[in-house]
């Protein structure tokens, strides 16, 4: 077998089933993926569990994949329905959740020195499940609340109110850390 080197290569071999493309196709995107999962998920157990759905849907349906648009970001939608439907399975999508603090955009600024990138994501994996969905939807994959309402089975005023919620969480998430100055806990 010829040694592969680019997507299109792997994309044809994992089209035939071949085990040295599926395996070479994981080792290429698995980091990116597992990141992604990370964002959705809620502990590092249950994001392996997405990448590893993910990566069987992939395999799955390679056939399938037509050619419109770039292979990694037909990959991309695939981990980010999964994970929303290993969520939806956990029954774990709340439509209505109430926040406590509700901050004005203009008059917030944060000290971002001493947050690092895991610092936010620890951050994120806090956001109740809906505010966090709707969230890496909307903000981290580009989706617009049309598209996130049909993909959750809710309003676009609901996802809109998602999103404002969860930025609402994490401003207030930040402030508190920002205030204490402690990057490294996040407990309520």
């Amino acid at each position: 077998m010829k040694q592969l080197y680019t997507i299109d290569d792997l994309l044809e071999g994992c089209r035939r089933g071949e085990r040295k493309a599926q395996e070479s196709l994981y080792r290429a995107i698995a980091s990116k993926m597992f990141n992604l999962c990370l964002r959705y998920a809620t502990s590092e157990m249950e994001a392996e569990d997405m990448l590893q759905n993910g990566f069987i849907k992939v395999f799955q349906c390679v056939a399938g994949f037509r050619g419109e648009g770039s292979f990694e970001g037909w990959i991309r939608k695939i981990f980010v329905n999964t994970a929303i439907e290993m969520i939806r399975k956990n029954k774990r999508i709340q439509n209505t959740i109430s926040v406590d603090a509700v901050f004005d955009e203009e008059q917030q600024t944060f000290d971002m020195e001493g947050l690092e990138v895991r610092d936010l994501l620890a951050l994120i994996q806090q956001l109740p499940d809906g505010y966090r969905i709707v969230f890496n939807m909307y903000a981290l994959e580009g989706y617009s609340h049309k598209e996130i309402a049909e993909a959750l089975s809710i309003s676009e005023g609901a996802s809109k109110s998602q999103l404002s919620r969860a930025r609402a969480w994490l401003k207030s998430k930040l402030v508190m850390l920002e205030r204490g100055g402690n990057y490294g806990s996040y407990a309520e």
